[in-house]
């Protein structure tokens, strides 16, 4: 098994081309060990450098409320009446610990995704 660290972008390229050729190997056979290690390797290239940012809280509900087709009434059972629903999505009013729970609990969005502090929007200078 012949493994090169990915230290640079064409390492990582070549990585990249190297895992589509073993994809379709089987668990527990050469070619599926080197699969293994290739990912692993791949992903603590990406963990290093393209690690993402968890997602704005309002904008990961108002995401869940688009896919799922759900309106601010849908939200009241977790968030509270439809003026404070009003008030997290407009960024007026902070999610409390119980409102993350619910939301994760009841729409299954990610807590961690649910914690994170809200940024107000910035209006347009013009």
């Amino acid at each position: 098994m012949d493994i090169n660290p990915v230290k640079t972008r064409a390492d990582y390229g070549a990585a990249l081309k190297e895992i589509e050729t073993l994809m379709r190997a089987e668990s527990g056979s050469a070619d599926g060990d080197k699969l293994d290690v290739m990912v692993t390797l791949i992903e603590a290239y990406e963990n290093r450098h393209y690690s993402l940012d968890l997602p704005d809280p309002v904008e990961t509900i108002k995401f869940e409320m688009e896919r799922k087709g759900l309106t601010v009434k849908d939200l009241q059972p977790m968030i509270g009446q439809s003026n404070r629903v009003y008030e997290v999505l407009n960024r007026k009013r902070s999610l409390t610990l119980n409102m993350i729970r619910k939301l994760h609990d009841t729409l299954g969005i990610p807590a961690e995704s649910l914690i994170k502090t809200s940024q107000p929007r910035h209006k347009p200078l013009i």
